[in-house]
């Protein structure tokens, strides 16, 4: 078994900034792709930005050039620093990992989510 935790998070005004983190642990043999999602309240859950383990990122166009994802492949750990926030970037985020288990076996896992709150 696998276990995400996440740490972070907030509230904040329009402009301000936070960090979030996340750390896998447990029954791993290398953790793949890391991302953070988020879903905001009627919304479905989308992809906020990814990492690979060659440390190449995507962003979504909502937050490119504010959000950056960065990692640290000796922790098995994922942060999105986020800049300029905006009163539509509130929303809960979550942590993913793609693992490679000890038996070489793939599997997907999520964070318990962080809430952001942007507001003035």
């Amino acid at each position: 078994q696998v276990e995400l935790v996440e740490s972070g998070g907030g509230s904040v005004q329009p402009g301000g900034s936070l960090r979030l983190s996340c750390k896998a642990s447990g029954n791993l043999f290398s953790v793949l792709t890391m991302a953070w999602h988020r879903q905001a309240p009627g919304k479905q859950r989308e992809l906020v930005a990814s990492i690979n383990t060659r440390r190449s990122a995507n962003y979504a166009d909502s937050v490119r050039g504010r959000f950056t994802i960065s990692r640290d492949n000796a922790k098995n750990t994922v942060s999105l620093e986020l800049n300029s926030l905006k009163p539509e970037d509130t929303a809960v985020y979550y942590c993913y990992a793609r693992i490679t288990h000890n038996d070489l076996k793939q599997s997907d896992y999520w964070g318990q989510g962080t809430q952001v709150t942007v507001s003035s």
